[in-house]
């Protein structure tokens, strides 16, 4: 009898969504209760309705235009258009249909499984046809040898992965003011987050925008608002227009925990607040902190509406089947775009990379015309760490601003220690005593065997108030801050009550390269991340001591020093550079770690020491706890910009295909930091400035995210579902996979193609064979043009294109060939570029990879 192929992904992340459905198979006494349970996602030969509605509206189209032609006498061919279906939910006959897959999928089971005890989660039947099933290992292989059955997957863990950015994008002046400005950046267009939920309350979400003008109401969105008790009636407006949230594996695995994760579409944890406002918050909105006002936030694209699909918590992370539920909810609500600031945990196992649940549950959207934006990964910077793979999804990684919050701390020797924190200074030309933790204990000797961790300032009752009073307390920053178990608010809590004029946290020298993000204090603090600079500080200190001659003890503490306090930004540094946690390519297209001829990242953007909203029951940063606002670094910061400047772009050009919207980001981008230097790149996780060259393709994909240059990109490189079902077919040995997902067979395809074949505004070959030509189509949007070709090849690489020169008219293709060569043998990456001057100035930038390169003996 036929086998199904059954995969187990192991700890993962994702995205999606579907029809939540809990239905309790009958109990038999003959069940199995031996082995083991556990989620699996079963996806169903029988096309999803997406697929279904778009046949007929293609044959219906196609009948049509066949009609308006014979009566004009017309017998051109006539292509099939590309349908983006909205409002779905709203049609009877397609709520019908989704009933009837619901009751299909409950009778599969009863069939199968017969009278025994077994959980359905979801039923998915929008993008795929399947559902999520709690089961025994026994019951899944039953389901395998199922005719209707093409997939089952164990289903696996997933985790997650500004008031400034948006000037270091250029945009008040540049992409905002080109469309209208801010007050109508973005209107219309509805941003799906799969993420820890919000916080409706937010001021950043209010209906209403900072000159109190309404939301208008996106006719083509048909999403709801969960109403919960944390989440009550009037949580969502015409700001925020759908939140729903997916645990139904979470539960059934007995690790939800309500009072904590919130059982609605509440964050509990911050990320998803954080990540929303980025890419969507209001114009105008003070972000205010410790009582301080670091300036007024804005989103990317802050007229857009906000979605809110959430499937991870802060006690456990998530699940791919709720993951998977919630992109197939967004997608039939009708969301524009879909943004995930997560990541798989590991590379899934297989023929490919690609095929995994999330993976083809995210080209089914693109297939419906949603542009899906995906975190990297904080997997960097070794080669290879990518953890977002496939050609259909936009890859961000993360890049610095020149935005920097500076402090320091001047010792009374007149050197002065830089550090970091988001504090209030010291009294202006005034220097303070400074105490040890250790040395301010009431009784030294049996304080420290009771407590080895005193040095970190976390205990009042441990220290002499009168000792402290007035004083610079200075405590250990440990690995125990690293793991949460200190923090620097209860900290400066003990240092206030106290009496303590302020604090300095010296770095403990066991904190081995651990970055540490600019912390607000609400008193004259310091932290010194460098524990070179913390050692100079303490034998500042321990220098200045006096002590009894006999007794030993101290009588008189003689170290002084001022803290200058890091509340005002800096905006001079370099920037942008990669962050060296930014995950890097070359993108790996099996868990064999051979290389993929897609270039990953796609693009970077800000991601490091980003402002963001904050959830008022937050608890992912105890730094900014009880805080509105929070500086959060990372790709999960990155991606939703992206998503904000995508918003912009769809906006603009209503019809455009989420290729076509990845190719405006992709070919405009920036390829120079702001003084007019290369773009450089981290390379080690312990001092990582020290360790910067120059970026590549495999860094930073085509560059960094230009906002203004997206909306007039001059050509277009455009790729349709069909290519990136001839490319997986060109995978060797992929056709299983290929019919088990997606239900198409290899063998009646129309000819297989290669990554580097894809119509991408990128070449990647991780393998030269001494000559190899690649062609790539391209659409002029914008007025007649003539282009010049410049190239600059790769190391070891002859290049040749043609046509080295062309005009191209508004609407007109044309066919851009290039041609590479080996010189000589080699296995090291290189990089080159194609540049397109256009002589009405656009400029198209594709990025050239050839990682392997061999010369074939003549």
């Amino acid at each position: 009898m036929r086998r199904v192929l059954m995969v187990n992904f192991g700890v993962f992340l994702l995205f999606c969504v579907g029809l939540l459905s809990t239905t309790l198979g009958q109990v038999s006494d003959d069940s199995d209760t031996n082995s083991t349970t556990a989620v699996y996602i079963v996806t169903l030969k029988q096309a999803p309705t997406l697929h279904l509605f778009q046949q007929q509206e293609a044959v219906k189209t196609v009948r049509e235009q066949n009609h308006q032609g014979s009566k004009h006498g017309d017998t051109s061919t006539f292509t099939t258009p590309k349908l983006q279906p909205r409002n779905m939910s709203k049609s009877r006959y397609w709520r019908s249909r989704r009933s009837a897959i619901a009751q299909a999928h409950d009778s599969l089971l009863r069939d199968a499984l017969k009278g025994e005890k077994y959980i359905k989660l979801y039923s998915f039947h929008y993008l795929i046809n399947g559902f999520a099933v709690f089961v025994s290992s026994q019951q899944a292989e039953k389901l395998s040898r199922r005719s209707e059955v093409a997939n089952i997957v164990l289903d696996f863990s997933v985790r997650t992965a500004t008031t400034y950015t948006p000037q270091f994008m250029g945009l008040p002046k540049g992409a905002w003011v080109k469309e209208g400005g801010y007050e109508t950046a973005g209107e219309g267009i509805v941003i799906g987050f799969i993420d820890t939920g919000i916080d409706p309350t937010h001021p950043s979400f209010n209906g209403t925008d900072a000159s109190q003008r309404q939301y208008p109401v996106p006719n083509h969105f048909s999403g709801v608002c969960e109403v919960t008790p944390d989440f009550p009636s009037g949580s969502c407006n015409r700001k925020l227009v759908g939140a729903r949230h997916f645990a139904q594996s979470a539960i059934t695995r007995g690790i939800f925990n309500s009072s904590e994760d919130f059982a609605s579409p509440f964050d509990g944890d911050g990320h998803g607040t954080h990540t929303a406002s980025i890419a969507a918050g209001n114009h105008g909105v003070s972000a205010v902190v410790s009582g301080h006002n670091f300036g007024s936030a804005s989103g990317i694209a802050p007229r857009a509406h906000i979605s809110v699909y959430k499937a991870l918590y802060k006690s456990f992370g998530g699940f791919a089947a709720d993951v998977v539920a919630a992109i197939d909810q967004a997608a039939q609500d009708g969301v524009d775009i879909l943004s995930l600031s997560i990541t798989p945990n590991r590379r899934p196992p297989g023929v490919a990379t690609f095929f995994n649940p999330l993976d083809m549950a995210m080209l089914s959207a693109v297939k419906a015309g949603i542009f899906v934006v995906q975190a990297a990964g904080n997997t960097g910077p070794s080669p290879k760490s990518m953890s977002s793979f496939s050609p259909w999804i936009f890859t961000v990684g993360a890049a610095t601003h020149d935005r920097v919050y500076s402090n320091s701390i001047t010792l009374g020797n007149n050197v002065t220690i830089p550090g970091v924190g988001l504090a209030l200074p010291t009294d202006e030309g005034k220097m303070f005593t400074m105490i040890s933790a250790v040395d301010a204990l009431k009784n030294k000797s049996s304080a420290v065997d009771k407590d080895m961790y005193a040095s970190e300032c976390q205990d009042n009752d441990s220290f002499d108030k009168e000792l402290v009073c007035g004083k610079l307390l200075i405590c250990s920053y440990s690995i125990r801050f690293v793991l949460g178990l200190s923090t620097i608010k209860q900290a400066l809590a003990v240092s206030k009550n106290l009496s303590a004029k302020g604090v300095v946290f010296y770095m403990d020298p066991y904190v081995l390269g651990f970055q540490i993000n600019p912390t607000p204090m609400d008193m004259p603090g310091i932290i010194i991340p460098s524990p070179e600079d913390s050692k100079v500080l303490l034998k500042y200190y321990n220098s200045t001591l006096e002590r009894d001659a006999t007794t030993k003890e101290i009588v008189r503490f003689g170290g002084v020093a001022a803290i200058t306090g890091g509340q005002k930004a800096n905006f001079s540094d370099r920037a942008p550079k990669i962050m060296y946690y930014s995950a890097r390519g070359p993108d790996p297209q099996d868990s064999f770690l051979n290389d993929a001829d897609i270039l990953k990242p796609n693009l970077v953007a800000p991601g490091h020491s980003i402002w963001g909203a904050w959830s008022s029951a937050a608890t992912d940063s105890t730094e900014f706890e009880g805080e509105s606002f929070a500086m959060m670094s990372g790709t999960s910061m990155a991606a939703p910009h992206v998503a904000g400047v995508a918003a912009l772009i769809k906006q603009k050009f209503r019809k455009f295909s989420p290729a076509a919207i990845a190719s405006a980001l992709s070919t405009t981008s920036v390829m120079l930091d702001n003084k007019g230097g290369e773009i450089m790149a981290q390379r080690a996780y312990a001092n990582p400035d020290q360790s910067m060259t120059p970026a590549t393709p495999f860094d930073m994909g085509n560059g960094f995210v230009n906002a203004t240059a997206a909306l007039d990109p001059g050509l277009i490189f455009d790729t349709s579902f069909e290519d990136y079902m001839s490319f997986l077919c060109g995978i060797n040995g992929s056709a299983p996979a290929v019919f088990n997902y997606t239900g198409k067979n290899c063998l009646l395809s129309n000819g297989t193609i290669s990554g580097s074949d894809l119509n991408l505004p990128s070449i990647t070959l991780s393998r030269l064979n001494n000559t190899r030509t690649v062609q790539r189509l391209m659409k002029n949007i914008a007025g007649n043009e003539t282009y010049s070709v410049g190239l600059v090849p790769p190391f070891g690489v002859l290049m040749k294109a043609s046509p080295t020169q062309f005009s191209i008219a508004s609407g007109e293709t044309k066919l851009l060939s290039v041609t590479f060569k080996a010189k000589k043998n080699s296995s090291i990456a290189s990089f080159g570029t194609i540049k397109l001057f256009g002589d009405m100035g656009h400029i198209v930038h594709i990025p050239v990879s050839v990682i392997v390169k061999m010369v074939s003996k003549q």
